[in-house]
């Protein structure tokens, strides 16, 4: 069995007493926007593999996995593009956070069609939950790569 690495500090997000329940209340606001749960939690687990976060996927695929989304899409979340198991509206979101996460890979980094792929699917409150939660989940994932958080361990 491979050695289970150890983390560099203890997360940052428990150090700092206001930044836990900070953090913690901006997953909360992401539940308010209307966005289906099993959604939200894909567009974590994308964004939490784009940035090689092991700790945020492994965390991911459980919690979405407990929120309802099949084994199917949770092993072909990687490809979705290639993978017949996601709607049109997983795809617009799976889209928006890889363009969302993707920032410094082009120059106009979220276009206009990924944007009003997206809007076609959710409205201005959804999409805002969206958002947030592609921006707390690459907070969490630069948080956890960071200090090398390892996967499987309690946060």
């Amino acid at each position: 069995m491979a050695h289970q690495p150890e983390a560099r500090m203890t997360n940052p997000a428990h150090l700092l007493a206001d930044a836990g329940p900070a953090i913690q209340n901006l997953i909360k606001a992401t539940r308010q926007g209307g966005v289906d749960e099993s959604i939200l939690e894909l567009v974590h687990l994308r964004a939490s593999q784009i940035n090689n976060c092991g700790f945020c996927v492994d965390y991911g695929a459980k919690s979405a996995r407990k929120n309802g989304v099949s084994d199917e899409k949770l092993f072909a979340v990687a490809a979705w593009r290639e993978a017949p198991y996601f709607s049109d509206e997983e795809r617009a979101a799976l889209a928006l956070a890889e363009a969302a996460t993707r920032l410094a890979d082009a120059p106009d980094a979220v276009p206009d069609a990924v944007w009003d792929a997206a809007a076609d699917h959710f409205d201005e409150k959804q999409l805002a939950a969206i958002v947030l939660m592609v921006g707390v989940t690459n907070l969490f994932n630069r948080l956890n790569v960071t200090v090398r958080q390892p996967a499987g361990v309690g946060f």
